[in-house]
């Protein structure tokens, strides 16, 4: 069967399976895998040219790195916050810990239960991402917090990736040649990657902004730009010694910083997800079927503790340092599922001989489990949280809430949000009264309120119990300056629930959601599209064609901006 024929009927099959999985509201990485067994040796063996679609995943895992590469933007990384950074590394090293004694219980070697536990701590930053945004999430707290932790996760993976590239050069080293020469080899190796990184972080610094800017100008010639980048820099780092894998994400990294990262990202998506797609079959191709009843216990086992224990162990450091209930359990479901990253580790453990393929099948298996599983745990945190909020209430052991921590009790006006339009709120109510308070969970906006001296508290509108403890329903006036619809629902919802006759004010930038939001009991709905349009043409009708006018009308604006920066 020729190769153009044998990957068409593969792209068939996989978007047949993928329509079943968006039946099913499942990940496409789940209906990937089930294609490639289906097209494998134990169902219809389509898939004969294994190298071609080898060489083709391997594309498709190099373009993965470096787009999650142009994400590591270290501007973003610092906004990241403690939180994420304490989580991140705290979830990885528990669960490596104690994933790696029940992997060993299970009967495994002591490489193989390294590699399998550590495959185990990694949760998908793509798959997350995706149900945060289909739920509306990304910007609520605890999106805000896993989008952290995940990043910081990536970072680890990737450092991983690393050391598994020199230890593995240096293991090959010792079986041909003495330890000196084994020392030597790997400080060479070294050498190598710290003189690389210098050169290309002042590349990056000095160099890429400059060309990146020049071939900017067609959008064509940046994703060809990006492209050849991100798969020359995965060839020269497989070149000196180093696997493709980190230099392409690398490759990435050095790109991060500029202003056409997310223009990039978005160009290389489709191409990303064709040859990631032929990855994943060709992964789900080499699952050995017939290890399958040897393999469901200890895949159940291990899988229950990701879709348990993970979350467990994040709920539990997450409370730790002071989060309510409610965004540390929403925050520990996002790492209920092993990542795209654990299949890589182990089929890079295996392709160095480090793990055998059971492992590879093992790790495999609990990701279609996991992946399958936590997707209903998150599309459902809602009513699972609900269902279990009296047993969690024995997991708060720490009652002070020092991140979420309520200032001032029985306030007059809250008002959410501040960075967006909120100061001029808080500039209006400090007229009205001395008792107000602002809501914010963004950490800058916090260290701001606090120079400033305005009372203000973290936490995040969509908590329930959150609400309650600030006592929202005493307020006589609420102010949402957050655009989430789902948010400023809930807000009116709760806040008319318990208070028939004060005021509440939301923003909203459509016109279903501010008539729903109006039968909710609003007070009053802005729509910033309407207000702005609507003063534009009150501008346009008074001066006319007075170009002097509009100039001093800019000028005021400007000076007005000025006052809020």
């Amino acid at each position: 069967m020729i190769l153009f024929v044998e990957i068409s009927i593969i792209v068939a099959v996989a978007a047949i399976i993928s329509l079943l999985m968006k039946f099913f509201k499942q990940p496409l990485i789940v209906g990937y895998i089930a294609t490639g067994v289906i097209v494998g040796p134990y169902v219809f063996n389509i898939l004969q040219a294994h190298n071609e679609i080898e060489l083709f995943s391997k594309i498709g895992i190099a373009i993965l790195l470096f787009l999650i590469g142009l994400t590591l933007n270290p501007d973003v990384m610092r906004e990241v916050g403690k939180t994420s950074l304490i989580t991140g590394i705290g979830q990885v090293l528990f669960t490596s810990i104690i994933g790696y004694f029940l992997v060993r219980t299970l009967g495994f070697e002591i490489l193989s239960s390294l590699y399998i536990a550590v495959a185990l701590t990694f949760s998908s930053t793509i798959i997350i991402l995706k149900l945060l945004s289909d739920k509306g999430d990304i910007k609520t707290l605890y999106g805000k917090i896993s989008i952290g932790f995940l990043l910081v996760q990536d970072i680890i993976a990737s450092i991983l990736l690393l050391v598994i590239t020199i230890a593995s050069v240096a293991f090959l080293s010792i079986e041909r040649t003495l330890s000196n020469v084994v020392t030597l080899e790997t400080l060479v190796l070294l050498t190598k990657g710290v003189l690389v990184t210098v050169i290309l972080y002042l590349v990056s610094r000095y160099i890429l902004p400059h060309i990146s800017k020049f071939v900017a100008s067609s959008q064509e010639i940046l994703s060809i730009f990006s492209l050849a980048w991100g798969l020359g820099m995965a060839s020269f780092f497989y070149t000196i010694g180093f696997s493709l894998e980190i230099g392409a994400l690398i490759a990435g990294v050095t790109l991060a910083a500029s202003p056409f990262a997310y223009e990039i990202a978005s160009r290389l998506k489709p191409l990303r997800d064709f040859f990631i797609m032929l990855f994943f079959i060709m992964l789900g191709s080499q699952l050995v079927l017939g290890q399958f009843m040897m393999l469901i216990v200890p895949a159940l086992a291990l899988s229950l503790f990701v879709l348990i224990g993970n979350p467990l162990i994040m709920l539990l450091l997450m409370n730790l340092m002071g989060y309510r209930t409610r965004t540390a359990f929403m925050s520990g479901l996002t790492v209920a599922q092993i990542s795209e990253f654990s299949l890589i580790l182990i089929t890079l453990g295996y392709s160095f001989g480090h793990v055998s393929q059971e492992a590879v099948s093992l790790v495999t298996l609990v990701g279609i489990i996991t992946i399958t599983g936590s997707t209903y745990l998150i599309l459902y945190a809602e009513q699972i949280y609900s269902f279990l909020k009296p047993v969690l209430r024995f997991l708060t052991f720490r009652k002070s809430h020092i991140k979420e921590k309520v200032l001032i009790e029985n306030v007059e006006i809250i008002i959410f949000g501040y960075d967006r339009v909120g100061s001029r709120f808080v500039e209006t109510a400090k007229k009205i009264t001395d008792n107000y308070l602002v809501i914010d969970y963004n950490p800058l906006s916090i260290e701001r309120l606090e120079k400033l001296g305005i009372p203000h508290c973290y936490g995040d509108a969509e908590d329930v119990d959150f609400l309650d403890e600030i006592n929202i329903s005493k307020a006589k006036l609420v102010v949402s300056t957050i655009p989430d619809s789902k948010t400023n629902l809930l807000l009116v919802s709760h806040y008319r629930a318990h208070n028939q006759t004060g005021i509440i004010i939301t923003i909203s930038h459509d016109i279903y959601q501010t008539k729903e939001l109006y039968e909710l009991g609003a007070s009053y709905v802005v729509m910033p599209h309407h207000l702005g349009a609507s003063h534009a043409a009150s501008l346009m009708d008074k001066h006319r064609f007075s170009e002097e006018a509009f100039k001093q009308e800019k000028d005021n604006h400007l000076k007005s901006l000025a006052i809020e920066m």
